[in-house]
């Protein structure tokens, strides 16, 4: 449904490399997830994949259509979702959505089954400025909105980047239901705890693919075992495990510390007590796609 062959984009007259040869294949129906943080390059390959930006190399397709040579039929077959809200804020919920419908030949009433749980969750505002709602019910008109004209490929740049946790689950449960209607979907975000949600995903750091498996997958393949340690002073604690001799890496999460060991760490406990730390807790632990995501980083 969507192929990418060593796709390479740049800016600033080549100095600023944004995509280094990206290769990847997204298959009918699936839910796929480009996860990174800002300046990792998803927002140019969703430009070029739905063709508002031409790649230096490489080439592309969406639904068996080349997005250099074919942009107009890509057009009409996808729905896109940018990343900063796009939509004509003066005009009311309604007047956007009858607008994008008009644009692509087609009718609210026509389409309304695809965008009918989305839609009615918002249609008591359907009179209310897009301006005037909030972060998540513009989320949910801008995704009505790119849904209205039945496209077979949705592209979704980081959707739900400012909008609270409630409605974050709302519209992954949203997506889970469009997947079901058989519509293909690229989905960007920087939230590592959505890769979940993701049938597969690509792990993207500064134009660079650094993985691509189910997050299972992804997750299995770190290699060695992970453990969280914890003390009333995480500042210090951070500076003193780094320093311990069998420490291979060392990261900060919330109140715990990531740690790998390059040998048996039999003696950390007695290391961190000469250190000032009393209350010391070492557990191993499961690691998840962002602790994969930050080993690849290496």
């Amino acid at each position: 449904m969507i192929t990418l062959t060593n796709i390479k984009k740049t800016y600033n007259k080549g100095t600023v490399q944004a995509l280094n040869d990206i290769s990847f294949s997204v298959e009918k129906g699936e839910l796929f997830g480009l996860i990174g943080p800002d300046g990792a390059g998803k927002t140019s390959l969703f430009r070029i994949l739905t063709t508002l930006l031409l790649p230096d190399a490489g080439q592309a397709t969406v639904d068996g259509c080349d997005v250099i040579k074919d942009y107009r039929q890509i057009r009409n077959r996808v729905g896109y979702m940018p990343g900063r809200f796009s939509l004509y804020q003066d005009l009311t919920v309604e007047e956007n959505l009858n607008f994008f419908a008009t644009v692509f030949g087609t009718t609210i009433k026509e389409n309304y089954d695809l965008i009918k749980d989305i839609y009615q969750q918002i249609e008591p505002f359907k009179d209310r400025r897009a301006g005037k709602l909030s972060g998540g019910m513009k989320q949910k008109l801008a995704l009505s909105c790119a849904l209205i004209h039945k496209p077979s490929v949705l592209f979704l740049d980081e959707p739900t980047t400012g909008v609270d946790v409630v409605s974050r689950k709302e519209f992954w449960a949203m997506l889970k239901k469009l997947k079901q209607e058989g519509i293909t979907i690229l989905v960007s975000t920087p939230y590592m705890d959505e890769a979940n949600l993701c049938d597969r995903i690509a792990l993207v750091q500064k134009g660079d693919i650094l993985s691509i498996d189910k997050p299972a997958g992804v997750v299995s393949s770190f290699p060695g075992e992970l453990y969280a340690v914890r003390a009333a002073n995480t500042h210090l604690l951070l500076q003193d495990v780094r320093s311990y001799p069998g420490t291979a890496t060392c990261f900060a999460f919330g109140d715990a510390l990531h740690v790998t060991f390059s040998s048996e760490a039999k003696d950390l406990k007695d290391y961190l007590h000469s250190k000032g730390h009393m209350d010391v807790s070492i557990v191993k632990i499961d690691p998840t796609i962002e602790d994969c995501f930050i080993h690849l980083l290496k």
